[in-house]
């Protein structure tokens, strides 16, 4: 029998679908912006939001696109895997720049179809059906530290169900 691997706990509960949609949310924000994932973030349920280092803040326009992107992928029902893997077997796509010193040395590695590949120990949807639509509903921009932070919320899927 196999022997699951030792992990880091995590300091905190998060509820599935709106950190399964974080991490969408950062991979459309690396697509679209070529910018690092979110540098801070904070995910609850009822709301969250997520810091991101951009040299200008988006226009309205891309904002929309932001949200339309990340409802895209929602809607295609992707499952969530996990692999384990050895920190010298992480593949280069893989951002291990907020990894704890203290990280042990097998990682798990979260994968959104083929959408999104990364390294935590937070908690996921099993598919991205189960998430609900993604509504931006605030954001703003700090021209001086370049962060733009903005803040989301799930709609529950009966609320945008078409007809």
């Amino acid at each position: 029998m196999e022997q699951e691997p030792i992990l880091n706990e995590h300091n905190k509960q998060e509820y599935p679908p709106m950190h399964t949609a974080e991490h969408i949310l950062n991979q459309t924000m690396v697509r679209m912006f070529g910018c690092p994932r979110s540098r801070n973030a904070h995910i609850e349920k009822k709301k969250s939001k997520c810091d991101y280092l951009l040299d200008t803040c988006p226009t309205e326009e891309q904002v929309a696109e932001i949200e339309r992107r990340v409802n895209e992928v929602i809607a295609q029902h992707m499952d969530v895997t996990y692999d384990f893997v050895y920190r010298d077997h992480v593949p280069p796509e893989v951002d291990l720049g907020k990894l704890p010193d203290d990280a042990s040395k097998t990682l798990r590695l979260v994968r959104i179809g083929d959408y999104d590949l990364c390294a935590c120990v937070g908690t996921h949807v099993q598919n991205t059906s189960e998430i609900g639509r993604f509504k931006i509903i605030s954001h703003d921009y700090n021209a001086d530290t370049h962060i733009w932070r903005m803040r989301f919320k799930l709609e529950e899927k009966t609320k945008f169900t078409a007809k």
